[in-house]
C-alpha cells in the first residue's frame, strides 16, 4: 500500500485570504483548512481580490493554474452576502423553521462550508479534466447556488404536482419535536428504524399503542420533511423518567438513545483530533499500477468520460453520486430488485417520487440483487470498467457481499474504492446508528444550532447528510487526481461525523486548545414587515449606521433598545418596500422565504432552476 495520503501534495492554493470580505470569511477559513488537510500549501497573493467575491487559483506539477471564483449571489450581483442572508433567501430558513417555531438561521456556518466544499471540488475537477486532455481552466460558483443545492430535495416536494407539500415555518411547535427531554434534563436523540421496535420502547414507557403509533407515522417522515411533530403522551413519558432508565428501556426494546453532546465533549474523543488533523476524507492508495485509466475524456464537463457505479440509499451517497454526474461523470446506480423502495414516496411527478428524482435523475439505473453470488459477480463486471465505486452499506456489510476494497480492486486495479461513512473510523465509532440526526447529536452539531437557535436541539433539515454527499463527492474528486499522481488506484472514505467536524472546524479547534466556544453575537436577525419576514443585518459599524438612517432611529441606542424598535418599524412597509429602500442605502437585508414554491418565480433563485414535472436545481458549477 502506497505511504500517500494527501493526493494533493505539492500543489498549492493561492488566493488573498487576508483581504476575504466579512460575507466570505467562514469560506475563506474552510477553504484554507480544507486545502491544507489535502497536501496543498496555502499562498498569500493579493493579486486576486475580487470586489463581490473569493478567487483563488489551483497550482499542480501536472496542470496549468485552475482559476476559481465564489460569487455571493451570482456573477454580476454587487449586493452585500452573509450566511443569515442566503439562509433566509435560499429557504434553508425556512426548512430549518419547519420544526423550530418559525424561520431563524441554523446558528453555524452552513452555507458557507458547503461552498467552500463545492468550490474546491470543481477546481480539482478541472484539474482532473486537464489531466485527461481537456482546457479547464475557470471554474465559477456562488454561495446562493450552494444553498439552493442545499434544499433541493425539499424544493422538489414543495412543486411536485401530485401531494404537492405545503409545509411553513411556525405552523408546528418547537417543543412538541424531537430532541427529546428525561426526567433529569438531559436531552437526546431517539432513532429507530421500523416500527415494531419504536412501539416497544413507547409501550414499556407507559404510552398506549394507538399514540405511539400517532408519533411513529411523523416520526419515518422526519427526514422527508424536517418535521416530526409528536403526541404530548410521548413527551410527558419520557419526561418521567430518568435518562438511564430510558436507556435501558431503549436497549430492551431494540432502538438507540443518543445524548445531545456539547463541541467541548465532542473535542475530546480520539477521532475529533484525528478528523480535525486529517479532514473530512480518508485516502490509500495502493502500489500497484492503474492510473494510466485517466487518459482519455470525452464531452465537455471535467469528469465526462469516467465511469461511476453507485450503490446507495437515501441522502448522502446518492447526493455524492449526484453531483459527480453533474461533473460529467456517467454515473450507474445499483438498486436492488424491484427498483428502490423510495422512488414511490410522495409527492410524486410524472410517475416517480420528486424528492428521490432529485437526487437520481442523471444516473442510469441497473437492477442488482447483491445478496446472491450471481448478483456480485455482475457488479464486478461493472466495475471492472468503472473508474469509481461508491457506496454506504451498513458495516460489515461489503465484506459480506464479498464486495470489499480488497475484492474490488484485484478486479479493477485503477479503482477508486469510496465509502461513504457515519463515524470517523471503526475504532472509535459509538455503538449507535450512523443517521443524519444520530451524528448531529453526538458531534455536537445539535448543541450548537441549539444554542443559536434557542431550541432544545439541532435541525430537522438533513445538515449532515447533505454536507457529507458534498465531502463524499469531493473526496472522490481529489482521489481521482490522487489516483494520477500515484499511478494506481485507491480509496477514500468519508462520514457524517467527518462533515461535521468541518461544519464547526473553527469551534473545534479552539474547544481542542482551550479557548472560547461560545456563540458569537452576530447583530442580524428576522423580523417581521407588513406582508412577510426580512432578515437584517443591525450589529455594529457601518450596517447598523446606515440602518438606523433609513428608519429615524437613534444611532446611540444599544442593541437591547434597537431590537424592540427595529421590530416595531419594520411593521410598517411590506418587504419589497424595504429592500428597495436598504438596497439604495447599502444596508444588507433579504427576504427570507417562507414557501419554497415562490424560489422557482424568485428573479435571483430562478438562474439556478429548471423547472419540468417539478422545480430541479442545476448544477453548482459552470466551467471555462
Amino acid at each position: 500500500m502506497s505511504t500517500m495520503t494527501r493526493p494533493l501534495i505539492d500543489c498549492s492554493l493561492r488566493a488573498a485570504f487576508a483581504a476575504a470580505s466579512p460575507g466570505f470569511a467562514a469560506v475563506c477559513h474552510r477553504l484554507g483548512y480544507q486545502a491544507g488537510a489535502l497536501g496543498m500549501r496555502c499562498e498569500q497573493t493579493e493579486g486576486l481580490q475580487t470586489a463581490n467575491g473569493f478567487s483563488f487559483d489551483l497550482r499542480t506539477p501536472f496542470t496549468k493554474t485552475v482559476h476559481t471564483t465564489l460569487h455571493g449571489w451570482g456573477e454580476g450581483d454587487s449586493r452585500p452576502v452573509s450566511e443569515m442572508l442566503l439562509q433566509a433567501a435560499s429557504g434553508l430558513m425556512s426548512v430549518h423553521g419547519r420544526a423550530t417555531g418559525g424561520a431563524r438561521p441554523l446558528g453555524v456556518d452552513y452555507v458557507s462550508t458547503l461552498a467552500s466544499v463545492l468550490a474546491l471540488q470543481g477546481a480539482i475537477a478541472c484539474a482532473v479534466g486537464q489531466l485527461r486532455g481537456g482546457r479547464f481552466e475557470r471554474c465559477d460558483i456562488s454561495l446562493y447556488a450552494a444553498a439552493l443545492l442545499a434544499v433541493g430535495q425539499y424544493l422538489a416536494g414543495a412543486t411536485a404536482p401530485e401531494d404537492t407539500e405545503h409545509l411553513l415555518p411556525g405552523r408546528l411547535c418547537a417543543d412538541e419535536q424531537p430532541p427529546f427531554v428525561s426526567a433529569d434534563g438531559v436531552r437526546f436523540e431517539l432513532e429507530a428504524l421500523e416500527a415494531e421496535p419504536w412501539l416497544r420502547f413507547w409501550s414499556a414507557a407507559g404510552v398506549a399503542r394507538e399514540a405511539a403509533g400517532a408519533g411513529w407515522r411523523s416520526f419515518q417522515l422526519r427526514y422527508a420533511k424536517a418535521i416530526a411533530h409528536q403526541p404530548t403522551s410521548l413527551l410527558a413519558a419520557v419526561a418521567a423518567l430518568p435518562y438511564a432508565r430510558l436507556c435501558e428501556l431503549a436497549g430492551e426494546s431494540g432502538i438507540a438513545l443518543c445524548a445531545v453532546r456539547t463541541l467541548t465533549e465532542r473535542a475530546r474523543d480520539p477521532d475529533a483530533v484525528l478528523l480535525l488533523a486529517q479532514g473530512p476524507w480518508a485516502f490509500s492508495f495502493t502500489d500497484q499500477a492503474g492510473g494510466e485509466r485517466l487518459a482519455t475524456r470525452s464531452g465537455n464537463l471535467p469528469l465526462s468520460g469516467l465511469t461511476v457505479v453507485e450503490s446507495c440509499r437515501r441522502i448522502q451517497g446518492p447526493l455524492a453520486g449526484h453531483l459527480l454526474a453533474s461533473l460529467g461523470a456517467k454515473v450507474i446506480r445499483v438498486e436492488p430488485p424491484g427498483g428502490d423502495s423510495l422512488r414511490g414516496m410522495p409527492p410524486m411527478a410524472e410517475g416517480r417520487s420528486a424528492r428521490f428524482d432529485a437526487l437520481n435523475r442523471l444516473k442510469t439505473v441497473i437492477e442488482i440483487d447483491l445478496k446472491s453470488f450471481a448478483g456480485q459477480a455482475q457488479l464486478k463486471e461493472l466495475v471492472r470498467d468503472a473508474d469509481v465505486f461508491l457506496h454506504n452499506w451498513a458495516p460489515g456489510k461489503a465484506t459480506e457481499f464479498g464486495l470489499a476494497k480488497g475484492d474490488l480492486l484485484q478486479v479493477q486495479p485503477a479503482l477508486i474504492y469510496a465509502y461513504a461513512g457515519s463515524w470517523g473510523s471503526d475504532s472509535d465509532a459509538p455503538s449507535l446508528p450512523g443517521t443524519d440526526f444520530m451524528a448531529q447529536a453526538w458531534t455536537g452539531v445539535a448543541s450548537r444550532i441549539a444554542a443559536a437557535s434557542g431550541t432544545r436541539g439541532g435541525t430537522l433539515f438533513t445538515a449532515l447528510d447533505v454536507l457529507g454527499g458534498a465531502v463524499a463527492a469531493q473526496g472522490i474528486t481529489a482521489a481521482l487526481f490522487g489516483r494520477f499522481v500515484a499511478n494506481a488506484g485507491g480509496s477514500v472514505y468519508t462520514s457524517l461525523a467527518g462533515a461535521a467536524s468541518l461544519l464547526c472546524t473553527d469551534v473545534l479547534e479552539a474547544a481542542i486548545s482551550g479557548g472560547d466556544v461560545s456563540p458569537s453575537v452576530a447583530g442580524c436577525g428576522v423580523f417581521a414587515t407588513a406582508d412577510g419576514l426580512l432578515a437584517v443585518h443591525y450589529g455594529c459599524g457601518r450596517s447598523r449606521t446606515l440602518l438606523c438612517t433609513v428608519l429615524g432611529l437613534p444611532l446611540t441606542a444599544d442593541l437591547d433598545e434597537l431590537v424592540p424598535q427595529l421590530a416595531q418599524a419594520l411593521l410598517a412597509k411590506r418587504t419589497e418596500d424595504w429592500l428597495a429602500l436598504f438596497e439604495d442605502a447599502g444596508v444588507p437585508a433579504a427576504r427570507v422565504v417562507e414557501d419554497l414554491s415562490c424560489l422557482p418565480v424568485n428573479a435571483l433563485a430562478s438562474r439556478s432552476i429548471t423547472i419540468g414535472a417539478y422545480a430541479q436545481v442545476n448544477s453548482p458549477w459552470s466551467f471555462t
